[in-house]
């Protein structure tokens, strides 16, 4: 059993900040990439940023240069630092995480519950 929870999510003014914490918790060997995607209502679910056990980082375009990924690999957790926040970033964001139970498993991946982000003034 596997649970993927994130955390931070809320309301901010354009311009602001957020962080959001991602953790996997339960039967896990290893953990590989670690990302975040985010959702609006009727559209489909982007790729925002990813990071590899390695420290390697991807991010969309479109938050480059604002937001940054890191993880505690310790703690099987994934962090994404929001910042000069625009309305268009409102979503509920998503952390998924690369998991596998044994050094023979395939990896597989599990998704959070999301958090809502909603930037507005």
């Amino acid at each position: 059993q596997v649970h993927v929870v994130e955390s931070g999510g809320g309301l901010v003014q354009p311009g602001g900040s957020l962080r959001l914490s991602c953790t996997a918790s339960g039967t896990i060997f290893n953990i590989n990439t670690m990302g975040w995607y985010r959702q609006v209502p009727g559209s489909q679910r982007d790729f925002v940023a990813h990071i590899t056990s390695g420290g390697s980082t991807n991010y969309a375009d479109s938050v480059k240069g604002r937001f940054t990924i890191s993880r505690d690999n310790a703690k099987n957790t994934v962090f994404l630092q929001m910042n000069s926040l625009k309305p268009e970033d409102t979503a509920v964001y998503y952390c998924k995480s690369e998991i596998r139970f044994r050094s023979s498993s395939p990896w597989v991946d599990y998704w959070g519950q999301g958090t809502q982000v909603i930037v507005s003034s």
